[in-house]
């Protein structure tokens, strides 16, 4: 089903300058951003400098002099005073906007993930995010980092607290780990993305979750990372009908298989029973023939040869159904495995979501396209995602599945790596047989049909484990000629 919002927004990046040696915009030490009140529209700054050194003329002009530098003076304590009730009023219209609007908005300081970023791409690590999918530890220590300054009313409202104190503090409170959007958070500032919209899942103090989506303008300079205003919208309601919507596309979908297998089944038993019957009744012929008193051996040999062509048309019956119901592509075309694979998160979310699953989509800039069925091949990963996470129910702590995908002469390899107990050695050879299994219960049908899958499109599939260190599973796909 169509998603409307997504984890991973388009990019919005202007063109790197060549003279920031495709650094962010943000990272220009000659950038100040804007700062909390407008620029003055008048000439009243200028007036107040000049101020001081008409101050300083006066004694040198006489009476004259005096006079003219008093009402200067005068002046002078006027505009500031208009000065100071204007920027106290912008401050008050801007807190009222703040408080009133009828949106959730939050105040977040991440003045901290922008130092960790600059430091990295100065030390020359142009893949930040592939860098963070790597030590994850990390970036969940950054994301600690990050500071909840303020929220309104509305947000109070909505997250069911009593205050603001009760969410003001880390991101990490509130930002669980099965959460994937701050890797996006991360890419989009190294980016130097000029906004960020992505969907997310929060946890709101009493354990419960919301599902938003998140809005904000990145700052223009390392200043501005001190004050950054995020709005949420809460989704929910509508991820929940969306959830339903799909449950009930499932459920006829469903219907229609079953339909479909009882026309099936209706068919082969009609195109089977016929050849079948016609081969007992030449059967029962032939024995009737031998069993004369004096055998007709002419008549035998005709009956059992029509039993003989009787049956090899029940075998072509059983071979054309074997056919349709093959494993071979159906529908190939140019797919995005990058792309695939964020559908196929998606899909699962909320599987993985309540298995305490943490995952992080690392996919290689510029792949080539592969020729294949994308519905095969989303499936492929998400059988691959889901034995991940089943694979980690035993792990204590954070439970993180990683999804890389990257070229590799001329074939585009994609990997699925969690973090379980890893497998047996001896497992190896047989996990891709046919109703093999490892775990208890497992009917051992799932690798076996995605490796039938992967070389049905000229691929390869694998797997590697270290026991105790989780196992990653690997399929390449010829990449599509350009």
């Amino acid at each position: 089903m169509k998603q409307v919002f997504s984890l991973w927004p388009a990019s919005t990046a202007a063109s790197p300058d060549p003279a920031m040696g495709g650094m962010p915009r943000w990272a220009n030490p000659t950038r100040t951003g804007q700062g909390r009140f407008p620029p003055l529209r008048s000439a009243q700054p200028a007036l107040l400098l000049l101020l001081p050194l008409l101050a300083g003329a006066a004694p040198r002009a006489g009476l004259a002099g005096w006079i003219a530098a008093v009402a200067l003076l005068g002046i002078a304590a006027a505009l500031a005073l208009r000065l100071g009730r204007e920027m106290k009023e912008s401050a008050q219209g801007q807190d009222a906007l703040f408080e009133r609007a009828g949106i959730s908005l939050w105040r977040e300081d991440w003045s901290m993930v922008g130092k960790a970023i600059l430091s990295l791409r100065q030390a020359g690590v142009d893949d930040v995010l592939a860098y963070y999918v790597a030590r994850p530890d990390l970036a969940r220590k950054l994301r600690e980092e990050v500071v909840i300054r303020d929220v309104n009313a509305f947000t109070v409202e909505m997250m069911g607290v009593a205050g603001k104190e009760a969410l003001v503090g880390s991101l990490a409170r509130i930002l669980p780990n099965t959460d994937q959007t701050f890797d996006q958070w991360l890419l989009a500032i190294s980016n130097g993305e000029r906004f960020y919209r992505s969907e997310a899942h929060i946890t709101r103090p009493d354990g419960s979750v919301l599902d938003v989506l998140f809005t904000a303008e990145l700052p223009d300079s390392m200043e501005g990372f001190r004050d950054i205003i995020v709005t949420a919208i809460d989704v929910s309601g509508y991820k929940a009908a969306q959830a339903r919507l799909a449950q009930m596309e499932t459920e006829i979908a469903r219907a229609s298989r079953i339909t479909t297998v009882g026309t099936l089944t209706a068919s082969i038993a009609h195109e089977v029973n016929s050849p079948l019957a016609a081969v007992l009744s030449h059967a029962e012929a032939a024995r009737r023939w031998l069993d004369r008193p004096e055998p007709n051996l002419g008549e035998a040999r005709s009956a059992m040869a029509s039993a003989v062509r009787d049956g090899l048309r029940a075998r072509d019956v059983v071979s054309r159904i074997r056919r349709f119901l093959g494993n071979a592509p159906r529908r190939s075309e140019a797919v995005d495995l990058a792309a695939t694979a964020r559908d196929a998160i998606l899909l699962i979310e909320r599987e993985l979501r309540a298995a305490g699953i943490s995952v992080h989509l690392d996919a290689e800039a510029g792949l080539p396209a592969v020729l294949a069925d994308p519905v095969q091949i989303g499936q492929v990963l998400v059988n691959l995602m889901l034995n991940g996470a089943q694979a980690m129910a035993p792990v204590q702590g954070p439970r993180d599945l990683t999804v890389r995908i990257r070229g590799a002469g001329g074939e585009v390899v994609t990997e699925v790596e969690d973090h379980g107990p890893g497998l047996d050695p001896a497992q190896l050879p047989r996990l891709f047989e046919p109703f093999y299994s490892t775990r208890a219960g497992g009917m051992g049908m799932g690798l076996a049909i995605c490796r039938t899958c992967v070389e049905a499109h000229g691929g390869r599939l694998w797997a590697t484990s270290e026991p105790g260190a989780g196992a990653t599973f690997r399929f390449a796909l010829p990449a599509r000629a350009a």
